[in-house]
């Protein structure tokens, strides 16, 4: 794949090949490096994926990991992955690679700093960060990942609720529940209501379309040869429309009894502590997300129709390597299991067998508190990530304007359509 498809006629591809391209006049400068840039959020950033890289703050420090104790807010936490897709995809004509994506980024954070919002972190705009990369690189491909979080719902609150659900209902029967708790923490599986309503989603696609545009437009204002290809990724479920037998009951319990703490501990184990009848709703929340991401892209097409835009669709991306999908999970699996820590110590706990509810209670506490000791849960991992990238680069060599959708097939190979 050539990037600069529309560079400026054969003078400028021959001045190229000396490292010299031609610029509006007549001038010739030294030809900027080629670039590839993410934006968006934590399924661009790499979150799951380790590796963290330091991020530079608002302030222009670059902040380094600041202990578990430290104010979520911190830039590092925006947890840009060196194993993040944009660095595992094949760029041929790409010299560097640029990740401004931030863990919990909403399309607020595109043009104002993420710190203007309630729990944003201490980065610049991603779009002054994006300008100062145009200053030093010519950006020909840009990934964004946006939209599954906003002002209406974000993913760690959809994941949170549904997961504390089925931990409350495994641990607190039915007498404690309503003699302790009132019956104010809900016990019974999520709905697609729970979710996100089709008004949400509504208002988060009008939300994000604007936040797109904003970014459409800057790159026409900053891109040395006004040639860039722009990706809008969807996202994938981190867990099956259902789990693989030997998570269905545990000790004569399934997740319909009251009361199912071995089934409890043994779903968290493996990754997945959910209710089965969550899943379904769980995979309608991830369609209308790609169906948020497709409509913004049907927008901009139409308002753009020169702009070489397209959808990666990966929402099949992980197809048979969901968490809980086949036995041993999360060993082979292509997520992050849901992970807590006892307090901001830095140990994450694998296992819930023999935890009563008030020690359980303790640890959903810490995760409340610092939030950055769980926020890696149900998030691509590395392997995840390294799938994701050999997907955008089948999406660069799809036709232009198309939506591509990235399915892995059940020997791990990917077919993309």
């Amino acid at each position: 794949m050539r990037v600069l498809r529309r560079a400026a006629a054969m003078a400028a591809l021959l001045l190229g090949a000396v490292g010299i391209q031609v610029v509006q006049g007549g001038a010739a400068q030294a030809a900027l490096p080629t670039a590839a840039v993410a934006l968006g959020d934590s399924f661009i950033s790499g979150e799951g994926a380790g590796d963290y890289q330091p991020v530079v703050d608002a302030s222009g420090t670059a902040q380094a990991f600041p202990g578990w104790s430290a104010a979520n807010s911190n830039a590092y936490f925006c947890h840009r992955s060196a194993n993040a897709s944009l660095f595992k995809a094949s760029l041929p004509g790409i010299q560097d690679r640029f990740n401004l994506a931030c863990s919990g980024g909403q399309p607020a954070d595109i043009a104002n700093p993420s710190s203007a919002r309630a729990n944003g972190r201490s980065v610049a705009s991603q779009l002054d960060q994006l300008r100062a990369v145009a200053q030093t690189h010519d950006i020909d491909v840009v990934l964004i990942g946006l939209g599954s979080n906003n002002t209406q719902f974000t993913f760690g609150d959809v994941a949170t609720l549904c997961a504390n659900r089925f931990i409350a209902d495994a641990w607190t029967g039915w007498w404690e529940f309503w003699a302790y708790l009132n019956g104010e923490v809900p016990q019974e599986p999520c709905t697609v209501s729970d979710l996100a309503t089709d008004a949400e989603v509504a208002a988060a696609t009008t939300e994000t379309t604007a936040a797109l545009r904003q970014i459409l437009d800057t790159l026409a204002q900053i891109d040395a040869d006004g040639a860039h290809l722009v990706v809008l990724q969807t996202y994938t479920n981190p867990l099956p429309l259902d789990v693989a037998p030997q998570y269905r009951d545990e000790d004569g319990r399934t997740d319909t009894r009251d009361k199912f703490r071995a089934l409890g501990a043994e779903r968290y184990a493996a990754g997945c502590p959910i209710h089965r009848a969550s899943l379904a709703p769980g995979h309608m929340f991830s369609q209308n997300l790609g169906s948020l991401v497709e409509n913004a892209y049907t927008t901009l097409a139409a308002e753009r129709p020169a702009a070489d835009l397209r959808v990666l669709d990966v929402q099949k991306a992980f197809d048979g390597a969901r968490l809980c999908e086949n036995p041993g999970s999360p060993t082979g699996v292509l997520a992050t299991p849901v992970r807590v820590q006892d307090g901001p110590s830095g140990t994450f706990i694998t296992s819930l067998s023999g935890w009563e509810k008030i020690g359980i209670q303790r640890l959903a506490n810490t995760c409340v508190t610092y939030f950055q000791t769980c926020q890696e849960s149900w998030h691509p991992n590395a392997a995840g990530h390294t799938v994701l990238g050999q997907c955008l680069t089948g999406a660069l060599t799809a036709a232009p304007r198309t939506i591509v959708t990235c399915a892995r097939n059940a020997n791990g190979t990917l077919t993309f359509s």
